[in-house]
């Protein structure tokens, strides 16, 4: 099943999501669907409050980073209840967008390299580190579970600047290949 991706300006995007246990009600079927939602919008990653769940859970295919960064091939994982315990390195800038934020990118710093800790989809315990894109895909879909978004990384000038895109965004002024949801208030 393809969900809606929730948009700029719905509360869920902005909240800190909570942990699940492996008894969740159907996970398993969640986890598909996100894919699915996923790869319909050309995405490379998609949190859990992005289709409106709170919760702390993100999937991650970063294939299509495969031609400049050979590791990405065929790296596709679940993440459930990650921690980032620590990131190290100094930071580069990255281009960033976001399913939420049709048509909006930014360059955006962060470190090259993290440890994470976190669960996969049959709740195995893992702790990795991850550089360069497969990182940094994991650092912004890890930002959804704390209740930001890769526009609370810019400057204030560019969000000023923004601000008109951003606002038509939440009330539905975008054209996207997907379905979405607004916060029509």
């Amino acid at each position: 099943m393809i969900l809606p991706i929730f948009a700029y300006g719905q509360p869920v995007l902005k909240k800190r999501a909570e942990e699940i246990t492996p008894d969740f009600p159907g996970l398993s079927e969640l986890i598909e669907a996100m894919f699915k939602t996923m790869y319909h919008a050309n995405g490379v990653g998609l949190a859990a409050p992005q289709i409106g769940k709170s919760i702390r859970l993100f999937v991650v295919d970063a294939t299509p980073f495969a031609e400049d960064e050979p590791e990405c091939q065929d790296f596709v994982q679940v993440f459930i209840n990650p921690e980032i315990i620590e990131q190290t390195g100094e930071k580069w800038k990255f281009n960033e967008g976001c399913l939420s934020i049709p048509g909006i990118r930014e360059d955006i710093d962060r470190k090259p390299t993290i440890l994470v800790r976190y669960h996969d989809e049959n709740f195995e315990y893992f702790e990795e580190e991850f550089s360069g894109r497969i990182a940094r895909v994991i650092q912004h879909e890890y930002d959804h579970l704390e209740g930001k978004l890769f526009t609370d990384h810019i400057s204030s000038l560019k969000k000023t600047l923004l601000k008109g895109k951003l606002n038509d965004i939440s009330k539905g002024r975008v054209n996207v290949d997907y379905k979405m949801k607004f916060n029509l208030k």
